[in-house]
């Protein structure tokens, strides 16, 4: 049965799609490719943004890995595997969720073009990205949800698997937010709190472990010279970066929500874990060779100048959290076997 449903549905040929769900597939698209040249500006002059290349090929690949469920959604309303729904009938919850997404479109446009006309009156600047990546998560997920009424047999689809295929589109559409800078008073106070926290537990540590400091702001007066907590220590960089990564793992390989929000919140705590260890490092660094020691150049045997100190250590809590993220795969994804059988029989049965 299940082969016959997935056979039929490759047989099917794109051009019966509607001209509304082609229409607003190019209307995606084209906001997408405004949105990634806004935001080339930010990944090419901010080094805690510059995951953001990546973004568009991440998108691009998830929407990839999922076509075939999207397919089955557009063509047979149903996920593979999984039997047709018989007639759909309209309640109150439908058209109440049939006004909201209408109403994030228009709210979605407005924000564009505040947006919009804000970036070209003044350049590139937060407030103005922040809004034009907001806009594209409104747009593509009310207009996922509104032209998915109907199949392109002009059947119409059941709210369920309509909001099924509407979240497809999470990540595609919310991830543009991460790869964009906060409004810059956002930032600040972010930034501000992240300092102060990162400079308090330092100077606990050290003085728990007995050593001679002294703490002065985000300054750490050290005996021979002193350590300032910059903003590169802060933890925004890995912490947006970590954000970007767990996220794109989550929306991949997991297949239940509540996991894939423990991973996202698990990259967050392992992006400022891992930064406070690098923060104590490069004290202990400073304490024992001198505060200028931390931007001296690290010289391997047969690799050569591998960059400062500072910078090294930067990227290497990034690679860590990142290994740390793909162990956490096989512990989120792995099923009791008395649960699975059940979890599979539910999926045999039929919908209603």
């Amino acid at each position: 049965m299940f082969d016959s449903v997935t056979t039929s549905i490759k047989l099917q040929n794109f051009k019966s799609i509607l001209p509304e769900q082609i229409a607003a597939f190019c209307l995606i698209v084209g906001f997408a490719l405004y949105t990634a040249w806004d935001q080339f500006y930010w990944w090419s002059n901010r080094e805690d943004y510059s995951f953001g290349y990546l973004v568009p090929l991440f998108a691009a690949y998830v929407l990839y890995d999922r076509w075939p469920i999207i397919r089955s959604y557009l063509f047979a309303a149903n996920a593979p595997g999984q039997f047709a729904s018989g007639q759909v009938g309209r309640n109150a919850l439908n058209s109440l969720l049939e006004w909201v997404a209408v109403a994030v479109f228009a709210a979605s446009v407005c924000l564009f073009t505040i947006g919009a006309l804000l970036r070209a009156a003044t350049g590139p600047q937060n407030p103005a990205s922040l809004a034009i990546a907001g806009s594209l998560a409104g747009l593509t997920l009310s207009m996922v949800f509104i032209f998915s009424k109907q199949r392109v047999d002009g059947q119409a689809m059941p709210l369920k698997h309509r909001l099924a295929l509407t979240a497809l589109f999470l990540f595609p559409a919310l991830i543009w937010m991460i790869s964009a800078p906060l409004v810059s008073v956002a930032e600040t106070q972010i930034r501000v709190f992240l300092l102060t926290k990162v400079t308090v537990a330092v100077f606990s540590s050290f003085d728990f472990l007995g050593f001679e400091l002294e703490r002065q702001g985000n300054v750490l007066i050290l005996p021979e010279g002193q350590v300032g907590v910059e903003e590169a220590c802060s933890g925004i960089r890995s912490l947006t970066a970590c954000l970007f990564a767990g996220s794109f793992l989550a929306s991949v390989f997991l297949d239940r929500f509540w996991k894939k929000i423990l991973l996202v919140g698990a990259a967050m705590l392992f992006a400022v874990l891992t930064n406070l260890i690098r923060s104590i490092f490069l004290t202990l660094w400073a304490y024992y060779h001198g505060s200028q020691a931390i931007d001296q150049h690290w010289v391997l045997p047969l690799i050569g100048d591998i960059g400062t100190v500072h910078d090294v250590t930067g990227m290497a809590i990034l690679f860590v959290t990142c290994i740390g993220l793909i162990c956490l795969l096989p512990i989120f994804n792995y099923k009791l076997k008395d649960f699975e059988e059940d979890e599979d029989w539910n999926q045999s049965e039929p919908l209603g």
